[in-house]
């Protein structure tokens, strides 16, 4: 069993954080590893580059609901601290779409399944996702279908 690539630049990440004293850093590329290993441990797998993006975004969702909540309960330095795990975590995942690219995508869907109503969402979502899974935020893109749609 080899390691991805992506797996094994988190890890030399985790290493440079070490050597460099950086804390915080350190504690987000730990969370990262933990949420890999969690993967590998409970699916008996060994993840893939594509696996792991899909973790990391997962990780990002997570952190931008809890700052989301945080900012609500007035708690700006709980909020401040998942802002920079969701930076950390970023550097590893894909550069992120525009919108122009994201409505191309949408629009490219649309016309491939034929999709003409709300009834096609499942649809276009399914071709659209593996698409962008890791360089879009998934709420917006839901949207951009929707609006194609409607």
């Amino acid at each position: 069993m080899s390691e991805s690539p992506l797996k094994q630049q988190i890890t030399e990440a985790m290493k440079a954080a070490m050597r460099a004293k950086d804390k915080p850093r350190l504690t987000a590329v730990r969370l990262i590893l933990a949420e890999i290993k969690k993967v590998e441990v409970d699916e008996r797998i060994d993840p893939d580059d594509a696996r792991i993006t899909s973790i990391l975004d997962k990780m990002v969702k997570q952190r931008r609901d809890s700052i989301k909540q945080y900012l609500d309960a007035g708690r700006e330095e709980l909020a401040a601290t998942e802002q920079a795990e969701i930076d950390v975590i970023q550097e590893f995942l894909p550069s992120q779409l525009s919108e122009a690219e994201i409505e191309a995508i949408v629009q490219e869907a649309v016309a491939s399944t034929g999709a003409a109503s709300m009834q096609d969402m499942g649809k276009v979502m399914g071709q659209v996702k593996p698409q962008v899974v890791g360089r879009a935020d998934m709420g917006m893109v839901s949207q951009k279908v929707k609006a194609a749609l409607a």
